[in-house]
């Protein structure tokens, strides 16, 4: 390693002084005086990402960004004769160490819920490279050597969705669930493979007569189910319509029974208040258990503009697509929820714009798949459904670094975040967080009067710079945070051109 000279090491020396002083400053000092303090929010050794305001007792000179995925091309075409341009209501799951990708296929466009529909089901080691397998289970066209894995079921293959069931003590025969349907009511199917699919029951699981409110229509969507282990039960998000294209929610105990179903508020915080989010059309929800911090559920939804159209005749002609679906466009937006019947819209703005080009532009491109998937060491995959009603339909990755859909962001100016009280019960501090060569962070702890608990202030934090996804915090005394472990604490972070994407206090035994 490269050693540096006594001169560079006390220019960096005082360089650290001078920037953690000035986060010292009067503004920082009236932050650090907090309120009467509420009852603490338990946080445990769970991770927490900067998705919504519940942690946030007050921010200076800092702000929620949200951050948009970096486009890595199609993975998989939708060419063969039994997928067609309208394929889609795709499903991303990830079985040990094989990925496989569910989605519709349909030869005859226009037949919705019709037997022209089917499952099909692509696979990869990665999650990158994707194939279609030969799976010999139904004939097409005189041959089974296709990869579709339901059909003759309509209108359950309009949009199927599976799932793998995580519930503690599943039956091996339904290590797979999944729910399809529409023309209000929604079936249920289970599979020991993800391959070969049996009916649960001939009765529909959901159905108009538990909906206690308006509709027009149900489930004419993608719907999906996933086992919850923070509401210990099992949740489905649908699709209701009533003039407006919404979100409602039931849960069941046994997969079998639901409850009546609700429906899904959306609300926005600014940090000053709490408000209905716009009214907005949302095609599909794709909401899910973030994998690296479960009890939050992620929703990159489908934003759909009905009539809001972009393309002129001519330009829809030049690429082929189908001469009703250039009417309208659509994009997806980023919400999160703790579960209940709440999305959180801090992020009202696009999650995924549109791509380059026309094609990018017509109705119901730019859908989301469900689910995400880690497809390297510091890297999470999300996949979109593009060119729909086109021939080049597709399916296309977008990655984000681990956690990296929001962040806490500070610019050149120094910046602040004072938490709201809580308790942890690990032992070391670890964040996920990046800055330039010239940002850093610092943290410390406080009681609730706002005085730093000695040993763990900012003055005896050691500057946190750089980019990694799981720092562990130290300070002069070192890491360990045994002492305080279980006592109400507020975190105070000092931060200059930096994000700040996670954090969990975790167990250094089980780290």
């Amino acid at each position: 390693m490269k050693q540096t000279s006594p001169s560079s090491r006390r220019f960096l020396v005082v360089q650290s002084i001078l920037f953690l002083a000035a986060f010292c400053g009067p503004v920082d000092q009236r932050l650090s005086q907090s309120a009467t303090a509420a009852d603490p929010i338990a946080l445990g050794t769970r991770r927490e990402l900067f998705v919504d305001r519940l942690l946030i007792e007050r921010l200076s000179n800092a702000h929620l960004q949200l951050h948009a995925p970096h486009d890595e091309g199609p993975v998989l075409h939708f060419d063969a004769r039994w997928e067609g341009p309208h394929a889609g209501y795709t499903t991303i799951i990830q079985d040990h160490a094989k990925f496989r990708m569910y989605y519709r296929g349909i030869s005859e466009p226009g037949l919705d819920g019709s037997e022209h529909e089917r499952t099909c089901v692509a696979e990869s080691p990665d999650g990158i490279t994707w194939t279609k397998p030969k799976l010999g289970l139904f004939e097409y066209a005189g041959t089974t050597a296709n990869n579709i894995v339901l059909a003759n079921v309509a209108p359950v293959t309009h949009n199927f969705c599976p799932m793998l069931d995580t519930r503690p003590g599943v039956p091996p025969e339904e290590r797979y669930k999944g729910v399809g349907g529409t023309g209000k009511e929604l079936f249920a199917y289970s599979s020991a493979d993800g391959l070969k699919w049996v009916k649960i029951q001939d009765e529909p699981i959901l159905s108009g007569k538990q909906m206690p409110f308006r509709f027009d229509h149900l489930f004419d969507s993608q719907n999906l189910v996933f086992w919850s282990e923070t509401e210990n039960c099992y949740v489905c998000y649908f699709r209701v319509w009533d003039g407006v294209r919404r979100i409602a929610r039931s849960t069941s105990e046994d997969f079998r029974n639901w409850s009546a179903a609700v429906m899904m508020k959306q609300v926005h915080d600014d940090g000053n208040s709490i408000t209905a989010a716009p009214v907005e059309h949302l095609y599909t929800n794709q909401t899910s258990p973030y994998p690296r911090a479960p009890h939050l559920y992620l929703a990159i939804a489908a934003r759909f503009f009905e009539g809001r159209q972009v393309l002129n005749e001519q330009q829809a002609a030049a690429i082929k697509v189908s001469p009703t679906y250039f009417n309208d466009t659509s994009d997806a937006v980023f919400m999160s929820s703790r579960g209940g019947n709440t999305y959180d819209r801090t992020f009202l703005e696009g999650f995924l714009r549109p791509g380059i080009g026309p094609q990018n532009w017509v109705s119901r491109t730019n859908y989301p798949a469900l689910n995400l998937a880690q497809t390297g060491p510091a890297e999470l995959s999300l996949y979109v459904n593009q060119d729909y009603a086109q021939p080049t339909s597709h399916v296309r990755r977008y990655t984000l670094r681990l956690d990296g859909f929001t962040s806490l962001r500070a610019g050149v100016k120094q910046g602040e975040l004072l938490t709201k009280p809580l308790t942890f019960s690990g032992d070391e501090l670890e964040i996920n967080f990046s800055t330039s060569a010239a940002g850093g962070l610092y943290f410390e702890l406080q009681n609730l009067d706002g005085t730093p608990i000695p040993g763990f202030s900012l003055e005896e934090c050691q500057e946190q710079i750089g980019n990694e996804l799981d720092r562990v915090v130290t300070w002069k005394a070192g890491t360990s945070l045994k002492t305080i472990a279980g006592k109400p604490v507020r975190m105070r972070v000092a931060m200059k051109d930096a994000d700040f994407f996670s954090f969990r206090f975790r167990d250094s035994r089980r780290p």
